[in-house]
């Protein structure tokens, strides 16, 4: 039993500091799956470790994307260790042999999850999900698939199921994205608007996007050029600048 603190900054350094320089880095198998289980931020760090000991040394953890599709809850899109999180799960999604259930229950979670993302998260979610559909090419149905509910008690994706294969994302539709095509931010609705089109082959390079915040957007917007755009517009009388306004009797703008 290590306290919390403890936990996290061994496991932070424990991939690049302690596992190479191990004559049988799989000894810490069994701390690096339990830390796995733990939960929350200590099971993000521990994917760094795991990948090693799955990658280099056949570690076979038989319900690890079970584990991992957990990981997914609406504080994933704002934890310190974003980008480490999202850089490890798109390796783990890289595969070709991997079901399409279970690509397309990690779509469906990350796309309804993107409703409640800050804008920096979504412009790094959006081209995440559609490197998905370039390496899985049968989860495009979700695409595809004319419609949407009308309610979201109708979309048939149980949202609460925790395993990937009982979540019945394949029958669903991706309304998710459409509904962020209407989004507030331009880059976002931008994006998002990319599902409407064939996808390239090309996958997009996430790497630069993972650890994007939202100062850096703020920043962007604020060294932009304006360009003088003309308007035809009605000059304000009154108060309250309608037409026939009483107001613009007993009162003027200076």
């Amino acid at each position: 039993q290590l306290p919390t603190g403890l936990y996290k900054k061994i496991l932070v350094i424990l991939h690049d500091s302690v596992l190479p320089y191990m004559n049988e880095p799989t000894l810490m198998m069994d701390f690096l799956t339990v830390a796995y289980g733990i939960g929350g931020a200590i099971s993000l760090l521990a994917l760094n470790g795991l990948f090693i000991l799955i990658h280099q040394h056949n570690l076979e953890y038989p319900d690890f994307y079970k584990k991992l599709y957990s990981l997914l809850d609406p504080s994933i899109y704002h934890v310190k260790y974003r980008a480490r999180f999202f850089h490890l799960t798109d390796l783990f999604l890289s595969s070709s042999h991997l079901p399409a259930y279970l690509v397309a229950a990690f779509i469906k979670r990350l796309s309804r999850l993107a409703l409640t993302a800050p804008p920096e998260s979504l412009l790094m979610i959006i081209p995440f999900i559609c490197n998905l559909f370039r390496r899985h090419p049968a989860c495009k149905v979700l695409v595809h698939r004319p419609g949407g509910p009308a309610d979201m008690s109708e979309d048939p994706y149980i949202m609460e199921e925790e395993e990937p294969s009982e979540s019945r994302a394949l029958e669903s539709s991706l309304w998710e994205i459409q509904s962020l095509q209407n989004h507030y931010h331009p880059d976002v609705a931008k994006a998002a608007a990319v599902l409407n089109q064939s996808l390239s082959e090309m996958e997009d390079d996430i790497s630069g996007l993972l650890e994007l915040s939202g100062y850096e957007l703020f920043d962007k917007e604020v060294k932009k050029k304006a360009t003088d755009v003309p308007l035809e517009f009605e000059r304000v009388r009154g108060l309250f600048g309608k037409k026939n306004d009483i107001f613009a009797e007993h009162f003027s703008l200076d």
